[in-house]
């Protein structure tokens, strides 16, 4: 396992879904995995640390996971089928360990808010991940920023 952090979001170029690229702590590996437009609204707001006026999904489930007296041990990325990744949330509650199936995406918006490190097996890392990171122009952060801005509820009705 190696564990990873949030190095940036983006717009898959050909697809034109976000995407979020985690690094390796070393800064070695880094592994783009394509996400929903929620999510990456989710991750972004952590990131930037910035306040809703009502709690999010994830917060909720921060909440829901800190009034049980749990805590967030880590989330962990542990296979990939078909070009799907696979992650769990594994929370401690009681001095019992429960790992819980999770989006990846859902993991890292929930990592981010509580604090939690992520990590990404071994497997994944040697088959899905770069070594070299390609530079992301402001042009780019751009597009994303504004693609986020214009989202609109009905444009998740296609």
């Amino acid at each position: 396992m190696r564990q990873m952090k949030v190095d940036k979001l983006g717009i898959d170029l050909l697809t034109h879904d976000p995407v979020v690229i985690l690094k390796d702590v070393d800064g070695s590996h880094y592994l783009p995995i394509l996400i929903g437009p929620f999510e990456a609204t989710a991750i972004a707001l952590a990131i930037e640390g910035s306040p809703v006026p009502r709690p999010l999904s994830h917060d909720l489930m921060r909440s829901i996971i800190e009034t049980l007296a749990g805590t967030l041990e880590q989330v962990v990325i542990h296979d990939i089928h078909e070009s799907t990744f696979f992650a769990k949330l594994v929370v401690r509650t009681d001095g019992h360990v429960q790992e819980i199936d999770a989006r990846p995406s859902d993991g890292i918006a929930l990592a981010l808010r509580m604090q939690a490190p992520i990590y990404v097996s071994d497997k994944i890392v040697l088959e899905e991940a770069s070594q070299e990171q390609s530079p992301v122009d402001d042009a780019e952060v751009s597009r994303f920023k504004k693609f986020l801005d214009d989202l609109k509820p009905s444009d998740f009705n296609r």
